[in-house]
């Protein structure tokens, strides 16, 4: 499932098509994806203007001028394509992203198309899902804090309100090994294994170790809970630039893959020397909760 930074990477690859277009048209190929589509959600969404595109952790929010939102998540499988040109014509396609293994271009997964008129002109942006586990929903925006997707979700690992001493209140007293405690969206919003496991490595962190011990008895956080939210932060941010990790059905834009998978450290590494200097440890790989959680037993502690 694409994490934050690859959602993020195909929010910025949609945003110059999408922004300022008016939806001609919100043509649906089928009545459902992972979840029915809204009542008349091809009627409200035709004919309004994209104000904005955002993302709220692994959610991408397409506002609209009549104050709505249309809230779509890509699931395993899902993704975008950018066809410019008017419907006649051979499109030029692009989806957005760069990745390691190419996304479905298969007419028959095309399930959602966008028909756009922007100030470049016509163009499409296509919803491709070939597992159909992605969906899309519609929202007042003033009321998206309760719907039910986003309610209760945690600060993002790139906004200000991600801080040590957010996170010493939030762990202080707790069992919870360090990483389900990071994994839970009600802590940080949009945090998946992948970046979790990279954030622990560069912090130098035991993925097992109890989320209390790094708060002090008085409350405040430990040096070691500094430098775990300065890890989340670069990570993610690396993640971004590098355009995302790439991983099986992850693609951007403009059809191109993300070459971050390149800079693990330590995920998907097991077996192999770790990257910290002068460490000369092994990788090693453990389960958590059902999922693989990879890091160093000789320098995270």
């Amino acid at each position: 499932m694409p994490e934050l930074p690859e959602v993020e990477t195909v929010r910025r690859g949609l945003a110059p098509t999408m922004e300022g277009a008016r939806i001609v048209r919100l043509e649906l190929r089928r009545g459902d994806l992972r979840f029915p589509f809204p009542e008349a959600f091809g009627e409200k969404a035709s004919g309004r203007t994209i104000v904005s595109l955002g993302r709220r952790a692994k959610y991408l929010l397409i506002d609209l001028d009549s104050g709505a939102t249309i809230i779509a998540h890509l699931g395993m499988s899902g993704s975008f394509r950018i066809e410019a040109g008017p419907i006649a014509d051979t499109p030029i396609s692009e989806t957005p992203g760069e990745f390691h293994h190419p996304r479905s271009k298969d007419e028959k997964h095309d399930h959602v198309i966008f028909h756009l008129e922007g100030p470049s002109g016509q163009s499409r942006v296509i919803y491709n899902d070939p597992r159909r586990f992605g969906f899309m929903d519609m929202a007042d925006r003033t009321a998206l804090d309760i719907n039910p997707f986003l309610h209760g979700l945690g600060p993002e690992p790139t906004g200000n309100a991600l801080s040590a001493a957010y996170l010493a209140e939030r762990f202080k007293g707790k069992a919870q090994p360090l990483k389900s405690a990071l994994l839970d969206q009600k802590n940080i919003a949009g945090l998946g294994n992948i970046y979790v496991c990279e954030a622990l490595w560069r912090s130098h962190l035991k993925p097992t170790r109890a989320s209390a011990t790094l708060v002090t008895p008085t409350g405040k956080p430990t040096k070691q809970l500094d430098l775990l939210v300065s890890s989340i932060r670069d990570v993610i941010a690396d993640a971004i630039l590098a355009g995302g990790s790439s991983l099986r059905d992850h693609i951007q834009t403009d059809g191109s893959l993300g070459y971050f998978q390149h800079s693990f450290s330590v995920y998907d590494r097991e077996g192999q020397p770790c990257r910290t200097p002068d460490c000369g440890g092994t990788i090693a790989r453990i389960v958590q909760a059902g999922r693989s959680t990879f890091y160093c037993p000789n320098c995270q502690k």
